[in-house]
């Protein structure tokens, strides 16, 4: 992966999330305040401008600024919680051009470090690290097969992580205050990390 891959990926989980916006705006509604497809989308859109702007070639200078036009453009939790993740990310690859599906697993776990030391939160929670981090693992298991092949096994696994959150209590977040009443509903967030690798993986 480059910067140039990195521009081409955000592009396509950008689209996937705007086709899955309003659904993601009703899946909120539900435990939410209903804005997440909303400022999930303009988060997106602001990290692909931003990339199609930029010269940047260092991965990690690159993904942090991701980090920072995320978390502007998307000022919700979960927006703060994916600019965690970018920066997370950027400090792992700092001073690379290029890395592969191992290496980018690597940094996709930093990030995910990143968000539980600073958010606090943990898989099991009913967040979006329960599809993130099984997509994460799923594809640094599989990065020997090559990224495509890696990316599906990823997509398979945050989807099924994100599906498991139905039988999950929420802990934070306005979902929290609905306590059992919160059994039995998808995670809106869990969702967001689903499309994520799904998008990726669709890539041409």
């Amino acid at each position: 992966m480059t910067t140039k891959d990195l521009c081409r990926a955000i592009d396509a989980i950008s689209a996937r999330i705007d086709e899955n916006r309003d659904a993601l705006v009703s899946l909120d509604q539900q435990n939410g305040d209903g804005d997440l497809g909303i400022s999930m989308s303009g988060g997106f859109r602001a990290v692909s401008d931003f990339l199609h702007d930029s010269q940047e070639t260092d991965l990690g200078k690159c993904l942090n600024r991701c980090g920072d036009h995320f978390n502007e453009a998307a000022p919700s939790s979960l927006g703060t919680i994916l600019a965690f993740f970018f920066k997370g990310m950027a400090r792992n690859l700092r001073g690379m051009e290029a890395c592969d599906a191992a290496r980018l697993a690597e940094a996709m776990r930093a990030g995910l470090e990143n968000v539980m030391a600073k958010a606090g939160s943990k898989p099991g929670e009913k967040t979006i690290l329960d599809s993130l981090t099984p997509g994460v693992e799923a594809l640094a298991a599989h990065a020997g097969e090559g990224a495509r092949a890696a990316f599906a096994k990823a997509a398979q696994a945050a989807r099924a992580g994100s599906e498991g959150t139905r039988e999950m209590k929420a802990v934070w977040g306005r979902a929290a205050y609905y306590g059992e009443k919160s059994l039995g509903v998808l995670d809106g967030g869990s969702v967001v990390g689903a499309l994520i690798f799904e998008a990726i993986k669709d890539m041409e």
